[in-house]
């Protein structure tokens, strides 16, 4: 068997696997219409006060994404700062700081142009 005869043959069964699953779900599942009380919003045990589709501003998603970018960043610097000292072994320490000063730079700067556009201003 190739490699990519393995690939397909877990790819078929995992889509397989998720098919018959959700049909056996609806299959077996007894029938029935929510009412009352089962299709409206439940925000732990308290009345709901609005609809549940109310919009959020767009500042709390770029929030999310600067956060997201600089967990990565960590991420990916800890393995690095692990295997530093095999690096300065093998005479490529300061190659590698400067890999990682010009991906930190990168972050950086977008990170200034965000503030200078006014994205983090939090209102």
């Amino acid at each position: 068997m190739g490699d990519y005869t393995v690939v397909a043959v877990f790819a078929i069964i995992g889509i397989l696997f998720v098919t018959v699953t959700l049909w056996m779900s609806w299959f077996l599942r007894p029938f029935h219409e929510p009412v009352g009380q089962k299709v409206s919003t439940y925000e732990c045990g308290e009345v709901p006060v609005q609809q549940a589709w109310s919009q959020l501003r767009v500042g709390y998603y770029i929030y999310l994404l600067i956060f997201v970018i600089f967990d990565v960043m960590v991420l990916f610097i800890l393995p690095w700062a692990l295997v530093l000292r095999e690096m300065k072994a093998a005479d490529m320490g300061i190659l590698a700081v400067l890999y990682v000063f010009i991906f930190v730079s990168v972050l950086a700067v977008g990170l200034i142009y965000a503030g200078k556009k006014g994205v983090l201003k939090w209102e």
